[in-house]
């Protein structure tokens, strides 16, 4: 199998996992990580253009899991996060990869926050180096093993 259909099919496979545990995934914590996560993966690369921006947001607004909150509280917090990798990408990466961390306390949703941090990243069909390495760093962040996401 192609590199590029096992992408589709793990994005695919974790998007399900979520959409299973819906119910189960609406704490503070789950939503701020995920937005921090969001923001983390769409910066990965140390910049974040437009058409990279406005994806991401559209992949958050349109995520079954994450209708458990309000969209303009998302976009919000999606956007914050942003705006502190943008402003200084190191010193940003700290702060959003402790929002991330406040996650850990529920192993339910650590592992949802990095499988949220994958389907983002291989929406447009490329879950990159880049990509790879900070969803790698939230993994350790959220004491769990990189390689039981295959990162």
């Amino acid at each position: 199998m192609a590199l590029w259909d096992r992408l589709k099919d793990s994005a695919s496979q974790m998007q399900t996992q979520l959409t299973a545990r819906k119910n189960d995934l609406k704490s503070g914590a789950f939503r701020d990580a995920s937005m921090a996560m969001c923001a983390l993966v769409a910066a990965a690369d140390g910049t974040v253009d437009p058409s990279e921006r406005q994806r991401v947001a559209q992949l958050i607004a349109t995520n079954e899991v994450l209708q458990n909150f309000p969209a303009d509280d998302l976009r919000r917090r999606f956007e914050d996060n942003l705006g502190k990798l943008t402003a200084d990408f190191a010193f940003g990466k700290v702060s959003v990869l402790q929002e991330i961390a406040k996650a850990k306390k529920k192993p339910a949703e650590a592992r949802a926050v990095i499988q949220i941090g994958i389907v983002i990243g291989g929406a447009d069909g490329d879950f990159d180096q880049d990509e790879r390495a900070v969803v790698r760093e939230a993994c350790y962040a959220l004491d769990l093993p990189p390689h039981e996401f295959d990162l």
